[in-house]
């Protein structure tokens, strides 16, 4: 018989439930008490879901407040001891300090408590608290919480899976803070607290625990694959049975030791190692368990049940199968039962995560049941994968006419970053260190009400314009009373730095409630790139030339790149990802050349996601960089050597690609740098990037407001491996999710930063 399950399921929440009692807690509205109430609910709630489903089992583990990483650092002890945690700090505070830091005391550079450095998990959106670790670094079982959560479920009455973040993945992930310390060198220290946590959920009645090792989809060096084989083996005399989960990528060279690793089953990514599943199915012992991703968890569509079916058919008929997504549901909104907005044959293209365990129990009937009973669903599967394939939605020939015209020089700026730089240095006349914030301000609840209003048609177009004009002005007159160099309009009429811009391009579709958790309480809504794309008409062009009519001072268009349009959108998959970008390529080189028309004379264009979208496995790196960098450049280089090309990029390990962030040909590259202390910053001295660059001063996804002086060491250790004539000074990231006291705090230390560094030089 055919055995549902799911690797995780989405935590934030129908209607971001989780999102909003977080927010409220933050704000001091609701108490740790009442939060715990919200996260049983939900709990409740999606265990309820995934028995009404089918599922075996219910998966207990994958929800958390915030992080599932930062669930794992107090599970097993290791709160980094800069933290200096007392006994009598509850661990739900003590949780949160590690996610988003206490402010300084009364501005002390060396008081208050800097969050744990945030990153991205694997290639996805998803950002994750990284583990700090040293030689010191000792573990113990120190959370109950995953125990609690168990009891709940079964007090419920429901069969529990419960999920453990793998012990050689989460060393992997995490950092050393002490220079050549080497991670691994802590895995005899960690396994045996692995063994207690195992041996408690034994203890409760727990009989599966899936152990995800995401990591052996990566290149391993030789002794992390000889540790993992050690640490299995210690692992194997626990009292449970262990799924190892891997997913994101093919196994390559260690499917062997996957297959041979002694656990009880194996889970495998059949949506993207679909050829590794026959061979994978001849070295996986008989005995052991065979799990196979055939539901796609990290994209929107509908699957192909008839071919999944073809796929399933031959494995079940050498063994007995589990069947799931092929990973955490994590990263898909939750349903689709409100997007009755949607175009009926767009919908019908469609499934969020509730409608991929419909579509689970569907493929278990047609396996395990009467095929008659299922065939009347199978053939509407059917007819709607035929109907997208052929849908004059999707097909547009006017996009395929002009990609095919495209000069090859489309990617060359005119001149030479030298030549440039000297003519930009001319036109703006900016003084050492220029000042600048990455793009976006604080989002009021007044500006999200107008927008709300427009969208409902409660508030007309012209009234909407006037009330962002107004918000215009007052962010650049904000700017100019900080003594910013270069400034910017805010986005106040700006949604999501992608939502905006699909909403005004072809070949996107809009979700009401589409919601997917980036980290923490912050949500995003991806859009649903269905079809060709194309710019009917420009985007940004009346804002940004509003805000350059109020200030002399430099304005910048604000845009986002191709790349990290792509990625955080739902993605076509009847084509290549790289048609795709260079679709979305050529529709924002059309909205730069209107800005630069318009009079704007520095346009950023972001791209934050390029690093994401690097393939797992470093064979890929070189094709995917290729057309990555070229789209950027298609859609940056079509204007005057006097305009200044700026792009922004965060919240990733950028050291081992910088010869194709150079390759960009940015004038101007931002960073996020300050969580590491200017670590990422190393790198792009060593390399010597020849183009000017901005390292973040100050994390904004912490509310802390850092001292002037503590912004002044990040500079002087910028300074040092980059010359002062290239850099600039700014936050970050973009401003939107922060409050405007602390924001004007935090910029007005930032220009006081920059003015010591001006009178020391």
């Amino acid at each position: 018989m055919t055995i549902l399950h799911t690797l995780g399921f989405p935590r934030i929440g129908a209607h971001r439930e989780l999102k909003f009692a977080l927010e409220r807690h933050w704000r001091g509205e609701i108490s740790a008490d009442e939060l715990e109430s919200v996260g049983r609910a939900l709990r409740a709630r999606h265990w309820a879901l995934q028995r009404k489903a089918g599922l075996a089992f219910v998966s207990v583990g994958d929800f958390a407040f915030y992080d599932h990483m930062a669930n794992h650092i107090q599970l097993l002890g290791c709160e980094p001891a800069r933290f200096g945690f007392s006994s009598q700090e509850a661990p739900l505070a003590r949780y949160f300090t590690l996610a988003r830091g206490v402010a300084a005391e009364n501005g002390a550079p060396d008081s208050g408590r800097p969050a744990l450095e945030m990153t991205k998990w694997f290639d996805t959106n998803y950002h994750y608290l990284v583990p700090e670790f040293g030689p010191e670094t000792e573990f113990h079982l120190g959370s109950e919480r995953l125990f609690a959560e168990v009891e709940e479920a079964r007090a419920l009455g429901y069969p529990v899976k419960a999920v453990l973040v793998g012990p050689l993945t989460f060393l992997w992930l995490g950092k050393s803070r002490v220079p050549g310390h080497d991670r691994l060198a802590l895995l005899e220290r960690l396994l045996p607290v692995y063994g207690q946590i195992l041996a408690r959920l034994g203890q409760l009645g727990v009989e599966w625990v899936q152990i995800d090792e995401p990591i052996l989809g990566l290149d391993l060096p030789a002794d992390w694959r000889v540790a993992c084989e050690g640490a299995y083996n210690r692992l194997a005399a626990s009292p449970v049975k262990l799924l190892l989960a891997t997913y994101f990528s093919p196994l390559e060279d260690n499917l062997q030791l996957a297959c041979q690793l002694p656990v009880a089953g194996l889970h495998v990514d059949g949506v993207r190692a679909p050829r590794e599943l026959a061979a994978i199915a001849d070295w996986l012992p008989a005995h052991k368990q065979l799990s196979v991703g055939i539901i796609d968890g990290r994209n929107i569509w509908r699957t192909d049940l008839n071919a999944a079916l073809e796929v399933l058919r031959p494995l079940a008929a050498q063994r007995p199968l589990w069947i799931a997504p092929s990973c955490s549901l994590l990263h898909v909104p939750f349903s689709l039962e409100e997007e009755t907005a949607l175009a009926p044959d767009i919908r019908s293209w469609l499934a969020f995560a509730t409608e991929k365990l419909e579509e689970l129990g569907l493929l278990q009937q047609a396996l395990d049941g009467n095929p008659a009973q299922v065939a009347a669903a199978l053939e509407a599967n059917r007819q709607a994968i035929a109907g997208r394939r052929a849908s004059p939605r999707v097909h547009d020939p006017r996009v395929a006419a002009r990609l095919a015209g495209l000069p090859a020089d489309a990617d060359r700026r005119a001149s030479p970053y030298a030549r440039r730089q000297h003519l930009q240095g001319q036109r703006f006349a900016l003084p050492l260190f220029p000042t600048t914030s990455i793009g976006s301000f604080p989002q009021t609840p007044e500006i999200r009400a107008a927008r709300a209003a427009l969208r409902r048609g409660t508030l007309d177009q012209g009234a909407y314009a006037q009330q962002m004009r107004a918000e215009i002005t007052r962010v650049i007159r904000v700017q100019e009373e900080l003594d910013l160099d270069v400034l910017v309009h805010g986005e106040a009429e700006r949604n999501d730095m992608v939502e905006y811009f699909g909403e005004q391009l072809a070949g996107f579709a809009f979700t009401a409630n589409g919601w997917v958790q980036s980290y923490g309480s912050r949500c995003v809504k991806p859009p649903i790139i269905y079809g060709d794309v194309s710019r009917p008409g420009p985007m940004t062009v009346t804002w940004s030339r509003y805000a350059q009519s109020l200030t002399d001072r430099p304005v910048k268009g604000m845009l986002t790149g191709p790349i990290t349009i792509l990625q955080w959108s739902f993605v076509r998959d009847d084509q290549p990802r790289s048609d795709t970008a260079l679709q979305i390529a050529l529709a924002i080189r059309d909205e730069v050349a209107d800005l630069e028309a318009a009079g704007i004379a520095m346009i950023q264009i972001d791209e934050p996601a390029l690093r994401e979208g690097l393939p797992l496995r470093r064979q890929a790196w070189k094709p995917y960089l290729a057309w990555a960098t070229r789209a950027f450049r298609v859609a940056a280089s079509g204007v005057a050597d006097q305009t200044q090309i700026h792009t922004h990029m965060c919240y990733a390990e950028f050291n081992d690609i910088l010869p194709e962030i150079a390759a960009l040909d940015a004038d101007v590259i931002t960073i996020e740098t300050s969580r590491s202390g200017m670590e990422l910053l190393r790198g792009f001295g060593e390399f010597r990037y020849p183009n000017e660059i901005g390292p973040g001063v100050y994390d904004i996804h912490s509310p802390r407001v850092p001292a002037v002086a503590e912004m002044v060491r990040l500079l002087e250790k910028a300074a040092a491996v980059i010359p002062p004539e290239r850099l600039w000074v700014n936050p970050d990231c973009g401003l939107k999710t922060r409050a405007w006291p602390e924001t004007t705090a935090a910029l007005r230390h930032m220009v006081a930063a920059a003015k010591t560094l001006r009178a020391a030089a």
